[in-house]
């Protein structure tokens, strides 16, 4: 099978029915306990609250014209977020509506079997309140753990998006990991394909509250593997990137 074809046959529905008739039992249908729903604060990181979700107050704007004003901005002004859009934006893409138990965590986005396999981290350059440099979402508490002030992480960053300047200018940039056994752990072999489904789901949402606020996004799938999750500080095996999208004011 060529390269193509098989790029081809990820988007199909086939590994269902091969796993189906594989009888591949699931480590959930095991009885192992499911992975947890956020990675954990790292011990000393820095804890950022955010102003919590119910009381933003962004500019309202009719649905079905966030959705025509839609698009793709890589121009950004030089004005900051502010940490309540910033909460805003992090809320409407992995935000928790209710958290039953470890394995049922709904948030403002679908995820296959409420899985949930993305992480969000936060290379900052222009956020009031925040120093520059990257951050984690901890969406259970939502609030952010500082994992490292670096005011020349935006440069490198579009530079590991094989040179895309305007990844530099952007006031913040969205980076997008996956921890594949939160998928793997009920949906075994068929979890590569949810697992990008999802990101969209994330990816589309950040589109649209972006469009709320008077900001702007760029999707980026172009990027160094090895360069970026370095960047991250995540192994690249259990934990690894899939989406960027950098945001900033636009005119």
């Amino acid at each position: 099978m060529n390269q193509t074809a098989a790029g081809r046959r990820f988007l199909k529905a086939e590994a269902w029915e091969e796993w189906q008739a594989s009888g591949h039992a699931s480590d959930q249908s095991k009885g192992l306990p499911a992975p947890p729903a956020q990675r954990p604060v790292p011990a000393g990181a820095v804890v950022v609250a955010l102003p919590a979700a119910d009381t933003l107050t962004p500019a309202e704007l009719p649905l079905v014209e966030a959705i025509r004003q839609r698009r793709s901005h890589r121009r950004y002004t030089d004005a900051a977020l502010t940490l309540a859009e910033l909460s805003f934006l992090l809320w409407a893409t992995q935000g928790v509506r209710e958290a039953r138990d470890s394995a049922r965590v709904f948030r403002t986005v679908p995820s296959a079997g409420c899985r949930h396999a993305l992480e969000t981290y936060l290379v900052v350059s222009r956020v009031e309140g925040l120093a520059p440099g990257l951050y984690r979402y901890q969406p259970l508490e939502h609030q952010l753990c500082r994992l490292g002030e670096d005011a020349n992480l935006a440069g490198r960053t579009a530079q590991a998006c094989h040179g895309q300047r305007f990844v530099a200018n952007a006031a913040v940039t969205f980076v997008w990991t996956a921890v594949p056994y939160r998928m793997e752990w009920r949906y075994t072999l068929v979890s590569p394909k949810l697992i990008a489904l999802d990101a969209g789901h994330v990816c589309q949402n950040l589109y649209l509250a972006c469009a709320a606020i008077g900001a702007g996004t760029c999707a980026v799938a172009a990027y160094s593997q090895r360069e970026i999750d370095a960047l991250l500080g995540v192994d690249g095996e259990e934990e690894f990137t899939v989406y960027l999208a950098p945001v900033g004011k636009v005119v």
